[in-house]
């Protein structure tokens, strides 16, 4: 097997290409796509780098994240009738692109309130 030819034919991709793996600051450039696996075109992919590299040095900007944020999703439902379940509406959060960019976000807000600030924030949990 001749790695050469093998690692030149795949070596740049542009950032838009998704892999579906974890990146490290140079996957998306120099690492070749897996054997077998197809890339699809990811457009949220921008934002989502954006939203994962967003650092938070503002208490005031953490705060409202941190209110604004839910902790849990708020669309997990049962319906009942007499104490009888008649069927559970499942967390729809999941299914957000962005769901765990956000999560992250609000996690980020959290501890910068927690560590740097000094603030107790068992009230935003």
């Amino acid at each position: 097997m001749n790695v050469f030819e093998q690692t030149v034919s795949r070596r740049i991709l542009p950032t838009w290409l998704w892999q579906g793996k974890q990146e490290t600051p140079v996957s998306v450039a120099t690492n070749p796509q897996p054997y077998g696996q197809k890339s699809r075109f990811d457009l949220l992919h921008p934002l989502k780098q954006w939203l994962d590299n967003t650092a938070i040095k503002n208490p005031k900007l953490a705060r409202l994240l941190c209110k604004f944020i839910p902790s849990q999703c708020p669309f997990e439902r049962e319906v009942k009738i007499l104490d009888r379940t008649l069927f559970n509406i499942p967390p729809l959060c999941k299914l957000n692109p962005l769901y765990e960019q956000v999560v992250g976000l609000r996690f980020r807000a959290l501890c910068y309130l927690a560590d740097e600030c000094g603030v107790d924030v068992t009230i935003y949990c």
